[in-house]
């Protein structure tokens, strides 16, 4: 946009909690206090084009449309400075699921009726597993297992970390996208977790958020898709690597040290205040000093066992096995459903970001695998395209939400991924992470041909007629 006003930088607009929704910008002031996901969600939505977050976060669209007709609109603000955003709200497969969701679901006397806020209910028993989990963990690692030297160390760290994984999935990831309870104290509490097993919260919130979540498998705007460059290449539009054909020996080494990485990140965005993928234009003080305090939590949980009499051996092992476990598995789990030959478009999907169909474009670049076992160890994240298309419902509803998203998908002619198992999952994971490392790089193509762009732009087959030539 060379030539263009510069509204981050424009003195008129330094105090302003300005965002853009549909081409119109507004002055988010105002309705801070009565935001029921709370500020730090509401956050996300400063400095940037807010449409997509906004419209993929609520199941009632005409309720946030009315909050926007009611907040100050910013007159002669420079619309066309600000990078657009997708809409999900004009996306037909969408609207068709969503308005099922609801009303099969969440309205009166459905399955999960109990009030307009019955969509981030039902997590509170897998919660309080989850949290005691960690606790007895955390208690066996630093009063029993360092103590009694290097083996119990990293048999205890490596439970640990287990824990600290199962924290990762669910509870931090639900909690951070304001999906585990009504009450915002509990969702940042839960998403706070995040810091006590290794992360910084507020960077996962903008860089899942409004990076990963808007622009899923996007090669230019998904940071998601370049995380792992250049030690492992999972898209072939990315460039080859002479070592990349190694990459499916090496991934289980590379995998824990990820989360290395990401302590190394957490405070280049600090200082920076921009994570990988979205600039922290709207972070708080108090939401940047939760990255420092995390880290002390963090590390001083980690290093306890030192101050109980145990060995710098046993601490350095439990430490070890920890981190390998964790990184392990949140990495494995994370990777797999976005990683698998269905769920990478080789072309550019559709154009730009902002004129795809944001909810085919969630359906066919995730995988599901498993079910409600799945559902419970994972956060909801072994069933993807559901949590993508409803970031803010609480896991345990996914797997009545996935049979609506299944059918409509059906309807749409959009394909629809899944697996059985895990190992079935990952096992396709695998066999795309050779591929990838050979692969000959691609370019992305602006206009694949589609026989019906109205409904699903990005180059599939729908069940509706082609319209006839002119």
């Amino acid at each position: 946009m060379h030539g263009a006003a510069d509204p981050w930088n424009d003195p008129k607009y330094a105090d302003v909690k300005w965002t853009v929704y549909r081409d119109r910008a507004y002055d988010l002031q105002p309705f801070y206090d009565k935001h029921p996901g709370g500020s730090w969600l509401l956050n996300l939505a400063i400095g940037r084009d807010c449409t997509a977050l906004i419209e993929s976060y609520h199941l009632r669209p005409e309720v946030s449309d009315a909050r926007f007709r009611g907040l100050p609109k910013l007159d002669g603000f420079p619309v066309d400075s600000v990078p657009k955003s997708p809409r999900p709200n004009d996306s037909p497969l969408y609207n068709a699921i969503r308005d099922r969701v609801r009303t099969e679901l969440f309205g009166d006397d459905h399955k999960y009726s109990g009030g307009r806020f019955a969509h981030r209910t039902g997590g509170d028993a897998a919660a309080a597993t989850i949290v005691g989990t960690a606790a007895v963990a955390w208690t066996l690692y630093a009063k029993c297992g360092a103590v009694a030297g290097v083996l119990p160390a990293i048999a205890t760290g490596a439970f640990l970390g287990l824990a600290g994984a199962w924290i990762g999935l669910t509870i931090q990831h639900c909690g951070n996208h304001g999906a585990m309870s009504p009450k915002v104290w509990v969702n940042n509490a839960l998403g706070m977790t995040d810091d006590l097993i290794g992360g910084s919260s507020l960077m996962w919130r903008y860089h899942h958020q409004v990076s990963h979540h808007i622009h899923c498998n996007d090669n230019a705007l998904d940071q998601d898709v370049h995380t792992a460059m250049p030690l492992l290449r999972f898209d072939a539009r990315q460039p080859k690597k002479w070592f990349h054909k190694y990459q499916h020996l090496y991934l289980f080494l590379a995998f824990p040290l990820m989360q290395l990485a990401f302590q190394v990140g957490d405070i280049q965005g600090l200082l920076t205040r921009d994570c990988e993928g979205a600039k922290l234009h709207g972070a708080t003080n108090l939401e940047l000093a939760t990255v420092v305090l995390g880290k002390i939590a963090h590390f001083s949980l980690l290093l306890a066992p030192a101050f109980m009499g145990a060995s710098a051996a046993a601490v350095a092992a439990g430490v070890a096995a920890f981190t390998a476990v964790q990184g392990m598995v949140l990495a494995c789990t994370f990777a797999v459903s976005h990683n698998v030959a269905e769920a990478k478009i080789p072309e550019d999907t559709g154009g730009e970001a902002w004129e795809r169909d944001w909810g085919v474009q969630q359906v066919v670049t995730s995988a599901d695998w498993g079910d409600k076992i799945g559902n419970f160890f994972t956060g909801g994240l072994n069933l993807q395209v559901e949590h993508h298309l409803f970031p803010a419902v609480c896991f345990v509803h996914y797997p009545a939400i996935r049979k609506i998203v299944r059918e409509e998908a059906a309807k749409a002619g959009v394909p629809y991924s899944e697996y059985r198992t895990l190992p079935g999952v990952f096992a396709e994971f695998m066999k795309f992470v050779k591929d990838m490392g050979t692969a000959e790089q691609i370019g992305d193509i602006a206009e694949p041909a589609s026989p019906n762009r109205t409904m699903c732009p990005l180059g599939f087959v729908s069940k509706e007629p082609a319209p006839a030539a002119a």
